[in-house]
């Protein structure tokens, strides 16, 4: 397996020039043809985007995912295990970027290439699917922000749905304007001033809060069925605050070398960004014990300021970062619907931009203001999909590419990724389910939660 392509291969024969002027690009060797940027990123742009995306309102949900369901034992444990694996299975993923040469920019064209065109499809299912859930999360979040703005200053606050709408047409602003990943360069140094602020301002108020509070209680409850499913559900949440299957497609961003710098940025994630994330969560459970709730400012004891800060930082900060995990689907219908001879906001392609954009954010938007369950989203895109996408592909595509060079050791490891992973799949599924079941007993469509 070459890791990286000579000089010759996976050339970009052309490159955008600026957002008003973008074009598609053709990849040699792949036959591929995008309508978005590959190959100009730098890696410390990419790192960059990695920790403040992965440290985005998300965050303030998962201290009530993990370490409610797990305490402290288990749920230490459980966020070093996760991180560990997942970040050594993204370290592993970022060398098939190039195959013999080759340069592959989506998930779904490396598994159709080695695996033939079921895999691409079921790839392509995945991954959209993992996207599709994570971007209603994200627009939930949103609405939930904002909904806690105004219930600072009103007793009575509009229902969640209003919100939700708000955040969803925000999300399609930026997405039009911004319509790439290379594209929001400019917006990184401003997402990360209001990362590390609301971060910091919801520190400040936990300690606070966790200091006035000292006879908090960290028992897990439910009965022994519920432990169980619900420690799964953890392990699924944790998977999903530490990556979002689409690492071949930011790579693609990068310039060459392109898996030493994927691996660079990754560096930064899995240091930098993961030292705020779990920081947040593990505080979070000191201070509020196993009453913490499902979004995290909903136990701020104050002072008010500080809550519609944290909320307001965090709501801006999403705006940008949702951007992220879901510019995979963007470019392809980008890539299926714009006229691929002209610029993105060209004439010709201004009005079809505005649709897709449009269409996409409208079904999203109304999805997430039927089932307005946070918790649901995170396990069933962390268990069926995202699981995977993460573990068990990239260790199919390693004993696919050096089956005949690969010593025994290294098979006999990834064929136990790929059979432990796949039992955790079902396993965690089926507890993703069973909250869903419940939460769809207890609430109707468009609940206010």
């Amino acid at each position: 397996m070459d890791v990286e392509g000579g000089d010759n291969k996976a050339t970009v024969l052309s490159i955008e020039q600026g957002l008003q002027n973008q074009k598609p690009i053709q990849i040699e060797d792949s036959g591929v043809t995008t309508a978005h940027t590959v190959g100009q990123d730098s890696w410390q742009q990419v790192g960059l985007l990695l920790i403040t995306s992965f440290n985005c309102g998300w965050i303030l949900t998962f201290s009530n995912l993990i370490m409610v369901p797990l305490s402290w034992k288990w749920g230490v444990l459980c966020l070093i295990v996760v991180g560990f694996y997942t970040a050594y299975a993204n370290w592993l993923l970022a060398a098939f970027h190039f195959i013999n040469g080759q340069r592959f920019i989506r998930y779904r064209d490396v598994m159709g290439f080695l695996f033939g065109k079921k895999m691409y499809h079921l790839t392509w299912v995945f991954q959209f699917l993992t996207l599709l859930l994570g971007n209603m999360g994200f627009i939930i979040l949103g609405g939930q922000a904002l909904k806690e703005i105004h219930s600072e200053f009103s007793d009575s606050p509009l229902r969640l749905q209003y919100y939700i709408v708000i955040t969803g047409a925000a999300y399609f602003i930026f997405a039009f304007f911004i319509p790439t990943m290379s594209a929001m360069k400019n917006w990184l140094v401003a997402s990360a001033l209001l990362t590390f602020s609301y971060i910091l301002v919801t520190l400040i108020v936990m300690v606070k809060d966790g200091k006035s509070n000292p006879n908090r209680e960290y028992d897990i409850r439910g009965s022994q069925a519920d432990k169980v499913f619900h420690a799964f559900g953890a392990i699924s949440a944790t998977i999903v605050c530490n990556t979002g299957g689409l690492l071949l497609e930011i790579q693609s961003t990068l310039r060459k070398p392109a898996v030493k710098n994927m691996r660079r940025a990754l560096y930064s994630q899995y240091t930098v960004g993961l030292l705020f994330y779990y920081g947040i969560i593990l505080l979070a459970y000191w201070a509020y014990g196993s009453h913490v709730s499902v979004y995290l400012p909903q136990n701020f004891s104050g002072p008010r300021w500080a809550n519609v800060l944290v909320n307001a930082l965090a709501y801006l900060q999403s705006i940008v970062s949702q951007h992220m995990f879901v510019a995979p689907i963007h470019e392809a219908f980008d890539t299926k619907v714009l006229d691929i001879d002209k610029g993105m906001h060209s004439k010709q392609n201004f009005k079809r931009l505005f649709v897709v954009r449009l269409l996409f954010f409208s079904g999203n938007t109304f999805v997430s203001a039927a089932f307005p369950f946070i918790g649901d989203f995170v396990n069933l895109l962390g268990s069926f999909s995202l699981i995977p996408l993460t573990f068990v592909f990239p260790s199919m595509i390693f004993l696919k590419v050096k089956a005949k060079t690969a010593r025994r050791e290294k098979k006999a490891w990834h064929w136990f990724n790929i059979i432990f992973s796949s039992l955790l799949t079902i396993v965690t599924t089926i507890s993703a389910l069973r909250l869903i079941v419940d939460n769809v007993r207890t609430y109707h469509f468009f609940a206010d939660v």
